[in-house]
C-alpha cells in the first residue's frame, strides 16, 4: 500500500479509469459480438445496422484510448469483410 498522499491519489485515479476503460471495452465487444451474430444468421438488414453500430463503438474506444488506432483498424476491417462475404451471397 501506497505511504504518500499523492500515490494514494493515483491509485484512486487509476482504479476510476480503469472501471471506465472496462466499459467502453465491453460495449464494444458486445457490439461486435451482436455484428457477428446477425452475419452468422444471415440477416442482411440487421447486419447493415450492427456493423455502423459497431464502428462507432470501436472508433468511440480508439478515442477514448481504451484501444491502439491499428487495432481499432484491424477489427473494423476484419467486420467489414464479414459483412462484405454476406452481402455478396
Amino acid at each position: 500500500m501506497a505511504n504518500i498522499k499523492s500515490a494514494k491519489k493515483r491509485i484512486i485515479t487509476s482504479r476510476k479509469s480503469q472501471v471506465l476503460n472496462n466499459d467502453v471495452k465491453s460495449s464494444m465487444k458486445t457490439s461486435i459480438k451482436k455484428l457477428d451474430k446477425s452475419i452468422n444468421e444471415g440477416n442482411l438488414e440487421e447486419a447493415t445496422n450492427r456493423l455502423a453500430i459497431a464502428v462507432k463503438s470501436i472508433d468511440k474506444a480508439q478515442a477514448k484510448g481504451v484501444i491502439k488506432k491499428n487495432t481499432a483498424a484491424r477489427y473494423k476491417s476484419n467486420l467489414t469483410k464479414k459483412f462484405n462475404q454476406l452481402s455478396s451471397k
